[in-house]
């Protein structure tokens, strides 16, 4: 699986988001160990603990189909246009705990380029059980 293909699926699967309140569209595909890609975006709701980010969603969507660990993912985000997106807090941790050393979060940078980095940048010392 390329690092294209799955961009293009989280810019794809961004057109999706059911945001009404923020108007904040995220997409994100990600690739597990089997080869296999799985979709999601996020999902807003008018009790705002409530919704899904798509982090979130596309790990759901994994776990439903018998993945178990995160190869790469790619998030989207942005109003309009796509901006500069990195996966909130809480999603960080939820990317971790399906990462392994060598997992790869795409995402796009401030410059319009896409950006990799490695889950030990995004969330150094990271919590685990």
């Amino acid at each position: 699986m390329t690092d294209q293909k799955l961009i293009d699926a989280a810019l794809a699967v961004r057109k999706n988001a059911y945001c009404p309140y923020s108007g904040y569209r995220v997409g994100a595909a990600l690739v597990d160990d089997r080869g296999q890609m799985h979709l999601g975006c996020n999902v807003e709701n008018a009790a705002y603990p409530q919704g899904n980010c798509a982090e979130a969603s596309a790990i759901g969507a994994m776990i439903s189909a018998g993945g178990k660990t995160i190869v790469t993912i790619a998030v989207a985000g942005g109003r309009d246009a796509v901006t500069a997106c990195t996966p909130c807090g809480g999603c960080r941790q939820r990317i971790n705990e399906f990462a392994n050393e060598q997992t790869r979060i795409i995402v796009s940078g401030d410059d319009g380029n896409w950006d990799t980095y490695l889950m030990a940048e995004l969330l150094p010392a990271s919590f685990h059980l």
